[in-house]
């Protein structure tokens, strides 16, 4: 039995290729983009692929490459029931209202006129959003119904581009002050300004729809939790000064007695529910301390959890030390297609 995984330096691949190695696990490295992978996936009885909603190539082929596999008896990870709803928060939406999850109250528009009608009855802020984008890309407050029927007519007249040149050219330079990035990063942002990433051109403009949030005020973070087969481990992201977002602020917290257990005990219980290989759940707490859950995302950037001082098991007794959460993926999947 011998795993394919594709042939790629970014994301969770070569953490993978050395766990395999690590392990004696048998595994074949194949080129997911190219035209004879059927042929390239001979020998194998399952693939693992980290696509991503930045690569342009993914935006176009992973989900469809990845489930005519699963239709026709593959094992995969991510499989359907993990990835068909990444970066999607408008599906994202109905997934966890229909298994009941204690979800940001949350509101999908598909016309204009119904918008409209909604922004007259609603309370503000509220926070608005695209259906893709990571790291806070694509999200903003709208504090008013001014600023809210601004919205909405955009979003069902000329749309919104999935890439704000402007908002990553802020971010970049955030990033530098703050050390997390070289000067590399912001000259980056300057380029940007006139040629957008070639995944902004996938995906096209944003268009015919209307997402929003309720603003769930005084949290000075949200909290990340990441279940991976009956194991889970937890990442505090600050907000930026002067704003409400916290995801992608770069500043972070991991030390246990800074988070909720309920948090984890709903990330074990929904992956259980929804069946899912692997969950990163973002939460906020309301004015009652209560837990919400914002979003979900089998994909994150895994550098930024190597600092994590231990993690939680199905029972939530508390494994203090290092871990290798790449390494869970393909043991756990391995060893139940075996």
């Amino acid at each position: 039995m011998k795993i394919a995984i594709h042939k790629s330096t970014s994301g969770f691949h070569q953490r993978w290729i050395a766990y395999c190695e690590q392990h004696n696990i048998p595994f074949k490295q194949v080129n997911c983009y190219a035209n004879d992978l059927v042929s390239q996936l001979k020998g194998c009885s399952m693939l693992m692929w980290h696509f991503s909603q930045n690569n342009p190539k993914d935006i176009v082929v992973a989900k469809q490459i990845l489930f005519a596999l699963e239709h026709t008896g593959f094992k995969l990870f991510p499989d359907f029931r993990t990835a068909w709803h990444f970066d999607d928060k408008v599906a994202q939406k109905y997934l966890l209202e229909r298994v009941g999850a204690p979800l940001v109250p949350s509101y999908a528009l598909y016309d204009l006129n119904s918008a409209l009608e909604w922004i007259e009855k609603a309370e503000f802020p509220k926070v608005f959003k695209l259906r893709g984008g990571a790291g806070s890309a694509n999200v903003r407050l709208a504090y008013n119904r001014a600023q809210a029927k601004k919205l909405v007519r955009q979003a069902f007249g000329k749309g919104f581009s999935n890439y704000d040149a402007w908002g990553s050219l802020k971010e970049r330079w955030y990033k530098y002050r703050l050390g997390k990035a070289s000067l590399k990063e912001p000259l980056k942002g300057l380029v940007r300004l006139f040629k957008p990433p070639l995944y902004a051109k996938a995906l096209g403009r944003e268009v015919g729809y209307a997402y929003f949030q309720d603003f769930i005020p005084n949290n000075d973070s949200d909290t990340r939790i990441i279940a991976i087969n009956g194991k889970a481990f937890a990442l505090k992201r600050y907000v930026r000064k002067g704003d409400f977002r916290a995801s992608g602020s770069g500043v972070f917290a991991y030390e246990r007695e800074l988070f909720d257990e309920r948090c984890v005990q709903i990330a074990f219980d929904l992956s259980e529910r929804l069946q899912l290989q692997c969950a990163a759940y973002d939460f906020v707490f309301n004015k009652q301390q209560e837990p919400l859950v914002v979003e979900v995302s089998y994909g994150y950037s895994a550098e930024g959890y190597d600092s994590c001082p231990g993690y939680w098991d199905r029972k939530l007794l508390w494994h203090e030390g290092k871990f290798d959460h790449e390494g869970w993926m393909v043991g756990s999947f391995f060893s139940k297609v075996e």
